[in-house]
């Protein structure tokens, strides 16, 4: 799927978003309504609003030398649109929320195969296995709150260091599987539970 995006041949915006989603797995509304004043390239980070997250809180996005790189492809500046990935319709709306679904099946993707919020369960998956990362930290890239209150209060912390390292990781080992590694096929799509 990763060599497949690279040779997508579509829009180039969406081939960049496309190509960004894999490495920093956030929602597919995030991505879609990032927007330039968002990212600080000199720290590498992404920061997220709250108004734009699912829970409602500021979330911070550690950015790999891959997920710069790809940034830098993005053919336009705020000066044109504030959103990084602007409808095609109106540079003041953000794209469709259909785009990266409806490439992926240009790709040949089927829903059961694979949809733009499967990056998250992809990387929640492969992260788990390789057994590097503490699972809190994971869980804090995803975005994700503990359910219980207790837990909640006493695990504040948001493992910053170590998510630089796993996005970083991450990122290379995405390169990768992309460049050769051994293909195990899987469906990485939204839950039913979660549409």
């Amino acid at each position: 799927m990763l060599s497949a995006i690279e040779a997508f041949d579509g829009f180039a915006n969406t081939k960049a978003a496309l190509r960004l989603l894999p490495h920093v797995f956030v929602r597919p509304g995030e991505l879609r309504y990032a927007e330039w004043a968002d990212f600080d390239f000199d720290k590498a980070l992404w920061v997220i609003p709250k108004h734009k997250t699912k829970m409602r809180r500021i979330h911070s996005i550690p950015l790999s030398r891959q997920a710069l790189a790809i940034l830098e492809t993005i053919e336009h500046a705020a000066d044109y649109s504030s959103f990084l990935f602007p409808s095609l319709r109106s540079i003041d709306r953000p794209m469709s929320e259909n785009t990266i679904n409806a490439a992926l099946r240009r790709l040949g993707f089927v829903q059961d195969e694979m949809t733009g919020h499967g990056f998250r369960a992809m990387a929640a998956t492969l992260l788990n296995e390789m057994g590097l990362w503490h699972p809190d930290a994971i869980e804090r890239q995803l975005a994700h709150c503990d359910n219980n209150a207790v837990r909640r209060a006493y695990t504040r912390g948001e493992y910053w260091d170590e998510r630089v390292r796993m996005m970083q990781h991450w990122s290379d080992h995405l390169d990768f599987l992309r460049d050769g590694a051994k293909v195990i096929k899987g469906t990485f799509r939204k839950a039913k539970a979660e549409q």
